[in-house]
């Protein structure tokens, strides 16, 4: 199974942001176990770098996306997806670009905690909590 997650989840870890961090970093360890194949959006990878240079300067943000990138793969964000997303109807364009991005992947869901934002989704879509509960992981989860 491959899921595509979404930035926010990725700044819960990287930023240990509460009370989500738990669920994200049992997210990334069912990921790093192999069981669930990750998958960021290319402007996912670019943000998360931006405000990790910002936060602890380049070298750390270097570090930090090469982590990253050893964990998860990258779904390309190409003028078809972007094209794609203008005409989904999703609210927020980068939210639009993301689905694009992880259907064209071959990504089978997507995880985000903001749920609303995927509302026009044709994948999908967990929380954290409820795709771990999917899968056997964690319990009194919500999602879609």
């Amino acid at each position: 199974m491959r899921v595509l997650v979404d930035t926010n989840v990725l700044l819960d870890v990287l930023m240990a942001r509460e009370p989500h961090l738990e669920q994200a970093l049992a997210l990334f360890a069912v990921i790093e176990s192999g069981r669930v194949r990750g998958v960021l959006g290319a402007t996912s990878v670019t943000t998360v770098f931006y405000l990790a240079a910002k936060a602890v300067g380049a070298n750390a943000a270097r570090h930090h996306t090469r982590a990253l990138l050893e964990l998860f793969d990258v779904a390309s964000v190409d003028r078809a997806v972007l094209v794609r997303a203008l005409d989904t109807g999703f609210a927020d364009f980068e939210d639009g670009v993301l689905h694009e991005a992880a259907g064209a992947a071959g990504a089978d869901a997507i995880v985000t905690r903001d749920r609303t934002g995927f509302a026009s989704a044709t994948l999908p879509v967990f929380t954290p909590a409820a795709f771990l509960a999917a899968l056997g992981g964690a319990a009194g989860a919500d999602g879609l």
